[in-house]
């Protein structure tokens, strides 16, 4: 067991002084942004991801971010939201052309390196070919890590070419690996969750080559206004809430158990607080990435996250390294637990009868 307490992990040699990472997202596009970010206490940030498209570029300029209650009701921006809340948005990549792109890169990484943090690239391959480029000067300005995301929620909606959506694991092994004889650098994919097998597409990132991979990117959506009887925002979007924390906690399980206990997982995609943190973290995660928390809540968010988590560890007696997995370890099939015939009958079969007096 580790130190009590400690907050330290390891993500495929690379050492996080905790495991809360600043997911890429709108408000990591300027410098001010990664800056309170680090201030805030994250391990890690994931700046905004860039590309080759300026289809992509482009995209940003037509995003929209809408904020909404449990009952779908739209509200206000500026406040801490409730849990329940759902952020439903369409989104472009970083506006910056790509050098301005990698000097900030450089100069926000070499503040994090006061921080004992480290300043993430992320990449969104357009043109594969044109990616391999792209991640070779990233590594030449200074990287440390670098994210690709193959996994982008709006790629459908986009204009064709713009951005990358892999569904299909020949896909992701033969990107993965391109990228992988690109960069020396460690390599972290990020995979969508729109697949009946993210767990598949992890095994074939790790074969080829991959140092960690990320699970899982948002799903696409729809939400109708019954006020005015239009699509909100006009379009289908992509929605993250806490509503995906199962969902990805049974694709991190899944995943653990296909590629074994020693590869390193990230969770994104339904993470609120410092308990869910633990959550991710028993399902099979090293790290968790939070962005839609973070860009509706501020970055006040990932200073209470670690703060919260700290003190549940340290309450528990344990390290975060001692939690990883160990609720996914214990999972059972259902023919497996015990038999309780009349189970559903104390719960359902009276239930009428109650109400009635």
């Amino acid at each position: 067991m580790s130190e009590a307490g400690g907050l330290a992990v390891e993500i495929g040699g690379v050492r996080l002084k905790n495991p809360v990472i600043c997911g890429s997202g709108e408000h990591l596009i300027e410098a001010s942004g990664i800056e309170a970010a680090l201030e805030a206490g994250a391990a890690a940030v994931v700046m905004k991801s860039t590309n080759e498209s300026d289809a992509a570029k482009t995209q940003l300029s037509r995003a929209d971010y809408a904020l909404l209650d449990r009952d779908w009701r739209p509200l206000a921006w500026g406040k801490k939201p409730p849990r329940d809340a759902h952020l439903f948005c369409r989104s472009g990549l970083s506006p910056l052309y790509f050098d301005d792109w990698l000097k900030l890169l450089a100069e926000s990484d070499e503040r994090a390196r006061h921080r004992d943090a480290i300043v993430i690239a992320s990449l969104i391959p357009g043109d594969p070919s044109v990616a391999v480029d792209y991640a070779r000067a990233m590594e030449a300005a200074g990287a440390r890590v670098i994210e690709v995301n193959i996994g982008a929620p709006h790629a459908r909606e986009a204009v064709a070419g713009a951005i990358t959506l892999e569904r299909d694991a020949d896909r992701v092994r033969a990107i993965t690996a391109q990228m992988r004889a690109a960069i020396r650098v460690p390599l972290w994919i990020k995979l969508t969750g729109q697949s009946d097998d993210v767990a598949g597409l992890v095994v074939a990132a790790r074969a080829g080559g991959a140092d960690a991979v990320t699970v899982m990117g948002r799903f696409m959506g729809f939400v109708p206004d019954v006020e005015s009887q239009t699509p909100v925002l006009g379009t289908f979007g992509a929605i993250g809430g806490a509503w995906a924390l199962p969902l990805t906690c049974r694709w991190l399980a899944l995943a653990r158990k296909a590629v074994g206990p020693d590869y390193p997982l990230l969770a994104t995609n339904g993470a609120r607080d410092g308990l869910d943190v633990a959550r991710f973290l028993l399902a099979g995660a090293s790290a968790v990435q939070m962005t839609s928390a973070v860009m509706t809540g501020g970055f006040g968010v990932v200073a209470e996250t670690i703060e919260t988590f700290a003190d549940y560890l340290a309450k528990r007696g344990q390290s975060a390294e001692d939690l990883i997995g160990r609720a996914a370890d214990q999972l059972a099939a259902y023919q497996t637990v015990a038999a309780e015939p009349d189970r559903w009958r104390e719960l359902f079969s009276s239930r009428e009868q109650s109400k009635d007096k």
